[in-house]
């Protein structure tokens, strides 16, 4: 049934139950989680505080903690179109260990595979912009972006800057500890501890394991979860597995710490 419901959002519902399109990016259909079991916090969470309660234990969402006005009135489509549009790009494949690099214009990626995801496609064959950014040709747009202000000792941080279509995301992957943060459209995070692998195919979408693996776990079995949406930034601790389901056309940026 939960499947089934998906598949009507996906294909069928009204426009008036989707976000208004913003930035010229297209929105989706998707449905957000029923609760957010993520904890959140607001721009009060002090430092000590995160680092007491989040940093090496648990997720958290926070709302206000960056002003990004200023980089999200660049990150339109108009206006990322022309200032990159004929810079090429490095997209990878939405699968868990993406292998595979295809190289293309900026402009093409955005005018053509910018669609929400195929149902029929594995990982391995979606293609997705994030995070093999030339900080040389795109540095004037990172330099607009204010980054989170909370650090981990012995860290540096680096920026993985994406573009991706409804319905796309990566399944289930871990990593060092970072913040991700939404500057238009929406994003759906799934995250487990370290100790508690979850079930699913590394070559398999995110959306194909929410409508296939996800209705089958007991609600003991299912992860923290929580969309997150422009003015938020979600942090993960180290080893976090998490997976994300981009809900409409999605701009976003993700600070690692290592």
């Amino acid at each position: 049934m939960e499947r089934l419901l998906l598949l009507v959002l996906l294909v069928c519902a009204p426009r008036p139950l989707c976000p208004a399109r913003a930035g010229g990016w297209a929105a989706g259909a998707l449905a957000e989680e029923r609760r957010c079991t993520v904890e959140r916090a607001d721009a009060a969470l002090s430092y000590a505080r995160f680092v007491e309660r989040f940093a090496f234990s648990r997720p958290v969402v926070i709302r206000g903690l960056t002003d990004n006005a200023a980089f999200r009135a660049l990150c339109t489509r108009d206006r990322l179109l022309a200032a990159f549009g004929q810079r090429r790009v490095r997209l990878s494949t939405a699968n868990t260990y993406s292998y595979r690099k295809v190289d293309m214009p900026f402009q093409e990626y955005v005018e053509h595979l910018l669609e929400p995801q195929d149902l029929d496609l594995l990982g391995s064959d979606t293609l997705y912009f994030f995070g093999d950014n030339n900080f040389t040709e795109w540095g004037s747009l990172f330099q607009k972006y204010v980054p989170p202000p909370f650090r981990l000792p012995g860290t540096t941080s680096a920026y993985s800057f994406g573009i991706a279509g409804s319905g796309s995301g990566v399944p289930f992957h871990w990593h060092g500890p970072g913040f991700s943060e939404v500057i238009f459209g929406r994003k759906r995070w799934f995250l487990y501890p370290p100790e508690h692998t979850p079930e699913f195919h590394p070559n398999r979408t995110t959306l194909s394991w929410l409508l296939d693996t996800y209705p089958r776990l007991p609600p003991e079995a299912r992860p923290l979860e929580c969309t997150i949406r422009p003015g938020e930034v979600l942090y993960f601790p180290a080893r976090w597995w998490h997976a994300t389901l981009n809900l409409d056309t999605s701009v976003f940026i993700s600070t690692f710490l290592g």
